[in-house]
């Protein structure tokens, strides 16, 4: 919270990543840890490389009008996330949808849905394909998402401009 060098922040948080990824792995999860390490230690701190070499490497100071906003629209959300909490089952509960619904439809019919006769590989070949394939395309979007923002030309343009206009003698605004 307190470093204001984004490139140390973006390291640190691809560090997290990966030490997350190696817990996932600890505990017997390799398709959350190769998901982990790929977007959170990959593709994201690529993403902000990105922003970093199009933007600044130190982060502006904010006033504290600026800084409450950010408190209030936080503590707004998480408020919000919490309350949403509420109506979820109780952890382990056996009466709960997933218990009642969803395993006993893959137990028994997945071998003949999708035709792999194994229900462990139809079940992460088939269905968590497909929440993979949702992933990849949230990845995407905020991807395309941050080039649009950002503008790739346009920072560079106006710098390769300003320094124009001070070598012709030009004073901008």
């Amino acid at each position: 919270m307190r470093i204001r060098n984004l490139l140390a922040v973006t390291m640190l948080t691809g560090i997290y990543s990966l030490v997350v990824a190696v817990l996932f792995v600890l505990m017997d999860a390799p398709d959350v840890a190769l998901t982990e390490a790929a977007v959170g230690a990959g593709l994201m701190v690529i993403l902000m490389l990105g922003t970093i070499a199009l933007t600044t490497r130190e982060e502006r100071r904010h006033s504290m009008r600026h800084n409450l906003l950010a408190l209030v629209v936080v503590a707004i959300t998480g408020a919000a996330l919490i309350y949403a909490t509420l109506d979820m089952p109780r952890f382990g509960d056996p009466e709960a949808p997933a218990h009642v619904h969803l395993s006993p439809r893959f137990t028994q019919e997945s071998p003949e849905e999708i035709g792999i006769p194994n229900m462990v590989t139809s079940v992460l070949a088939s269905y968590r394909g497909i929440d993979t394939l949702g992933e990849a395309v949230v990845v995407f979007a905020a991807a395309v998402g941050v080039l649009l923002v950002l503008g790739s030309g346009s920072v560079r343009g106006r710098k390769s401009r300003d320094a124009a206009r001070r070598g012709a003698g030009d004073e901008g605004p």
